[in-house]
């Protein structure tokens, strides 16, 4: 037993000096960040969605920020902007939505903060979606002209190519898009027959199409 307290007691005296200044340097800044005082700010922070599964969509803007109330020492909070610092963000996982509304609270279980750093509240608490069903369907191609033709002279034929596109979406928002339409072609000046290269467009933001929406529009003018 004496000779284990004496191991002991040779190994608390070694380096001494070295474990009493480290046991200092441990104090001191314990006492400094104990004595910090704690701070509130409100950062406005990226809301990000993950596991949107394949065959949803969303039918409405999604959120895309919220302002936090974050508290803590003044030297974590200033900290934040720094590199290699974990940002303050939400991460909404959206395994297994369906179709209409979904309420999503913020809170500690989708809110990432730097350590240190807590969250008090958030602007607006909650985050309200909606998704569909994605769909698929095709719609026919609306030619759209524009100026006066040339005195005498009227549309006698147009054409799209090709008739009809193929728009991809949210299933209500699809089932209510009627056609397609080109951007308009300029009549003013064609005699004859003129083949123009445009693009086509639907009003809603929501659909989108499934390839480059690219038609060959054909008009022939008439006298």
């Amino acid at each position: 037993m004496t000779r284990a307290l004496k191991k002991l007691g040779g190994l608390l005296v070694r380096n001494f000096w070295w474990k009493l200044l480290s046991l200092a340097i441990a104090t001191v800044l314990w006492a400094a960040v104990w004595s910090e005082p704690e701070l509130s700010t409100f950062p406005v922070v990226p809301v990000e969605y993950k596991n949107l599964p394949d065959d949803m969509e969303f039918s409405a803007e999604p959120v895309s920020s919220v302002k936090l109330e974050l508290r803590g020492p003044a030297g974590e909070l200033s900290g934040m902007a720094g590199a290699g610092v974990t940002h303050p963000q939400v991460i909404l996982d959206l395994s297994g939505v369906a179709p209409g509304h979904r309420t999503f609270p913020v809170g500690d279980g989708n809110v990432k903060l730097p350590r240190g750093v807590r969250m008090a509240g958030s602007i607006p608490s909650q985050i309200r979606l909606e998704f569909d069903v994605r769909k698929t369907r095709t719609v026919p191609v609306e030619v759209r002209i524009s100026g006066e033709p040339q005195r005498g002279y009227s549309v006698a034929r147009q054409e799209a190519d090709p008739k009809e596109l193929t728009i991809v979406g949210p299933a209500a928002r699809v089932a209510a898009v009627k056609s397609a339409t080109t951007d308009s072609v300029d009549v003013s000046t064609l005699v004859g027959s003129g083949r123009f290269r445009v693009n086509a467009f639907v009003q809603d933001p929501y659909v989108r199409f499934q390839s480059a929406p690219q038609v060959t529009v054909t008009i022939t003018m008439k006298r």
